[in-house]
Formats: C-alpha cells, sequence, structure tokens
C-alpha cells in the first residue's frame, strides 16, 4: 500500500517545474480545507500531474492484475493481458473515432467498446467445443488478435498521412498525456471492478492452475470460475488500453518480479503484483515526461526498461536450476 504512495509523492514533485514535497502537501491540505493556495502549484499538482499519476496507478495496477491472472489460469509465463485478442478490438474502436474526428471521451467510449466486443467475439468462437475450453480460448484469442489488426491496419490505410495518421500512431504507442478526471471516470471503474474481483477470488488461481483432474475434484465449478477470471481480466485490460493506448510489457514482466519476491502462491502475488505494477508505470510516466524535451509514449519506454529487465531475470532463473 506504501510503495504506490511514496512513489506518486515523490513522482509528482518531478517535471518541467519540479515543486517542493512541501509544497504539494500543502496544495492537498488547501484542496481538503478549501483554502486558496498558490495558483500555480495547484494548476501544476492538481490539474496536471495528479490525474496522470492516478491513471498511471489504475493502469499499472490492472495491467500487471490482468497478466498475473492470464499466466496463472494458463499455466503460461508468457501470456500477456492481449492474450484474447482485446487489444487489438480495442485499437480499432480507437481508430475509427480518430478517423471520424470524435473528442477524447468519444474515442475513449468507441475504443472501450470494440474491446468489449472483441472479447465476446473470442468467448463466442469458444464456446462451441465444451472440451478443452481453455486451449480454444487462447486459439480463440489469435484470431481475433489477427483479425481485428487487419481491420486496424485497413482502416490507417485510408486514414489521411497528413492529419489522421500521425495522430493514430501516437496513440496507439501509448500515452497519458490526455488524462483527465473525466476520463478516469470512464475508464476506472470497470478497471477497479475486475481488481476487486480478482482480489476476491484470487485463491481459486492457485486451483485453475493446477491440472483439470486435480481443478475438478476441488468442488469449483471449473468453466464458471475461469470465465470469471476472463471476463474480469479482459474488462481490465479494455478499458485501460482505451484511455491511453497499448502499453507493453508489463502485464508480462512485473509478475514474474512479484513471483520472484513472494513465490507463486496467488494470495500474496496479486496483492505484490498491484503494489509493483503501480508504482512502475508511475515511473515510467515519469521518466516519459521528464527525461527529454518531447515526451516520449509510454511503449517504448517500457520495452527499454522491460527487456533488459526480464533478461536479467532469464539469466538468473536458468543460474538456479543449473
Amino acid at each position: 500500500i506504501l510503495l504506490p504512495l511514496v512513489t506518486a509523492l515523490i513522482c509528482i514533485c518531478l517535471g518541467r517545474m519540479n515543486v517542493p514535497v512541501g509544497d504539494v502537501i500543502t496544495v492537498f491540505r488547501d484542496v481538503f480545507t478549501g483554502n486558496e493556495g498558490h495558483a500555480q502549484n495547484y494548476s501544476i499538482v492538481i490539474n496536471l500531474r495528479l490525474p496522470r499519476i492516478l491513471m498511471a496507478i489504475i493502469v499499472g495496477a490492472g495491467l500487471t492484475c490482468a497478466g498475473n491472472t492470464f499466466q496463472s489460469l494458463f499455466s503460461n509465463p508468457l501470456a500477456t493481458p492481449d492474450i484474447l485478442g482485446v487489444t487489438s478490438g480495442t485499437c480499432v474502436g480507437a481508430i475509427l473515432a480518430i478517423i471520424l474526428s470524435c473528442g477524447i471521451l468519444e474515442t475513449q467510449l468507441i475504443a472501450l467498446a470494440f474491446g468489449l466486443a472483441s472479447v465476446f467475439f473470442t468467448l463466442k468462437i469458444a464456446g462451441k467445443n465444451e472440451n478443452r475450453q481453455v486451449v480454444y480460448l487462447v486459439l480463440s484469442g489469435v484470431i481475433a488478435f489477427s483479425l481485428f489488426n487487419a481491420i486496424g491496419s485497413l482502416l490507417k490505410y485510408t486514414a489521411d498521412p497528413q492529419d489522421k495518421l500521425p495522430e493514430i500512431t501516437y496513440w496507439l504507442m501509448g500515452s497519458f498525456t490526455s488524462a483527465t478526471y473525466k476520463k478516469l471516470l470512464i475508464g476506472s471503474p470497470l478497471i477497479l471492478i475486475g481488481i476487486v474481483v480478482i482480489y476476491l477470488l484470487r485463491w481459486r488461481l492457485n486451483i485453475l492452475s493446477l491440472s483439470e483432474d486435480e481443478a475438478k475434484a476441488s468442488g469449483i465449478n471449473l468453466k464458471r470460475t475461469q470465465m470469471i477470471f476472463i471476463l474480469a481480466s479482459t474488462v481490465i485490460t479494455a478499458s485501460a488500453v482505451s484511455m491511453c493506448g497499448q502499453v507493453g510489457w508489463i502485464g508480462l514482466l512485473v509478475p514474474h518480479c512479484a513471483r520472484m519476491l513472494v513465490g507463486s502462491n496467488n494470495r500474496y502475488v496479486v496483492p505484490i503484483s498491484l503494489s509493483l505494477g503501480a508504482s512502475f508505470m508511475i515511473l515510467i510516466d515519469t521518466l516519459s515526461r521528464t527525461i527529454s524535451v518531447i515526451e516520449l509514449p509510454l511503449s517504448i519506454l517500457t520495452a527499454i526498461i522491460g527487456s533488459p529487465v526480464f533478461i536479467s531475470l532469464l539469466n538468473k532463473n536458468r543460474s538456479n536450476l543449473q
């Protein structure tokens, strides 16, 4: 609980114009007491940086929680939050909204709707076969990913190369630049509901990671429990991508770091993942807006930082096995 809060307090002070910690605390105190404080500090902290910090916390925690859920559910350490094609569906909605010159909020709503539609499309395909349900879900996700990627590429091909195409490309790379309290009100509730559902049922992930016969012997409704986790994780992913675009690596890397700290028991991995994911996303966003004059997209930084970290984790695990 403390790690994201401390990270947020430090990072909210950093930027093109640094604000001392004492001044940040004064701004928050003035907000709660209703006093009129320093106008410039208030604008920087409350209007500019706080929405980004809150979005980073929610998106980071949500994508990490979804990634850990899919890795446990499919018993695949390489599973990511977009394994069922939800990210490609969300991106199609956003591309279509940008081409139609919709506003930021309309773009978010359309992207979220297409993301949820891609989930139901995947479940519809997988639901035709009652046996080996998880395997067919993964295969259906590959189909949905390829189909919506093709549609997205077609839409980008028809977009205006002088105006719309650069906007689409920048959105797809991920950014918190457009973070506002209104965007948070649209996307955050679904992410928080999904996180709460997974957190409350996290002990069942330990059962689902067993073989099918062992899981059935535990007495839980296997298919219903799987569907609950899949729906919660995909709703989280669709909402996160609709708010800030594609953010890679965090749903793959952070769950591995959490398991290195506390083992494979999801009763502990899930809360640790939430904390690490939120803190990591705050740091990435702070780097994106401070490391250069031009703000860097999130997916670039997560790949640059995530790749060497993941390589070191693989080397460490390999040396432990030898």
